[in-house]
């Protein structure tokens, strides 16, 4: 699957994306994750991406022409769905992570300062949020995105029952808890049927954990 992020600030991700799983599944080629400097695309000598906004108002807006400059270098997969990051978008679920994995590109257009200018909207497929409030710019919540529909295509996690009991895998789902060495910490001990080695037990134990 391919990722494309279109940011001011392509080394914010330079960090996340070595590390960890990401990390293993660029290397597997199971993901692929481009950045785009939109500041790149800027059409005059100062590259100037941002400009006051029409009819006042605070701050900064940024201008579309550098954007859909950049959109239109980015190559286009036959399964592409193209998202501005924005407070004002849909919040991501488990679900829409599950359902953005089966598409074969991903590309995801991360605003800054007081937003972007809405004639992006005739370049795209929808806006995305990550939770009800507001962010400096869209870079985290690219990151987060890239993660919850990494996690979701097939290969990138080691074993497929990872997502099978994680928080949020059903309706109403919360993971049940989990419990590794030491078997006493501080007076706490590790639940008994966690040590039975009877699996039907366990089995019964987290099903009835993960509902409360």
């Amino acid at each position: 699957m391919r990722f494309d992020i279109l940011t001011l600030f392509p080394d914010m991700f330079t960090s996340y994306l070595n590390e960890g799983i990401l990390q293993r599944a660029i290397r597997q080629k199971k993901i692929s994750v481009h950045l785009h400097d939109i500041r790149k695309a800027a059409t005059d000598r100062h590259r100037t991406v941002d400009d006051r906004p029409y009819g006042g108002g605070p701050g900064m807006v940024m201008m579309v022409e550098p954007i859909v400059n950049t959109l239109a270098k980015v190559p286009k997969l036959k399964r592409r769905k193209v998202f501005l990051l924005s407070a004002s978008g849909k919040q991501l679920t488990q679900a829409d992570g599950r359902k953005l994995a089966a598409e074969s590109q991903i590309v995801l257009i991360c605003g800054r300062y007081e937003g972007v200018d809405a004639r992006i909207k005739q370049s795209i497929d929808g806006e995305l949020s990550v939770g009800p409030y507001v962010l400096t710019g869209g870079e985290l919540p690219a990151m987060t995105i890239l993660d919850v529909v990494s996690r979701n295509v097939p290969g990138v996690l080691g074993k497929a029952a990872s997502l099978v009991e994680e928080s949020y895998a059903k309706p109403g789902w919360k993971e049940y808890p989990q419990y590794t060495r030491p078997e006493v910490f501080r007076g706490v001990r590790v639940p008994k049927v966690l040590l039975s080695g009877d699996h039907a037990a366990i089995a019964a134990w987290r099903k009835k954990r993960a509902k409360s």
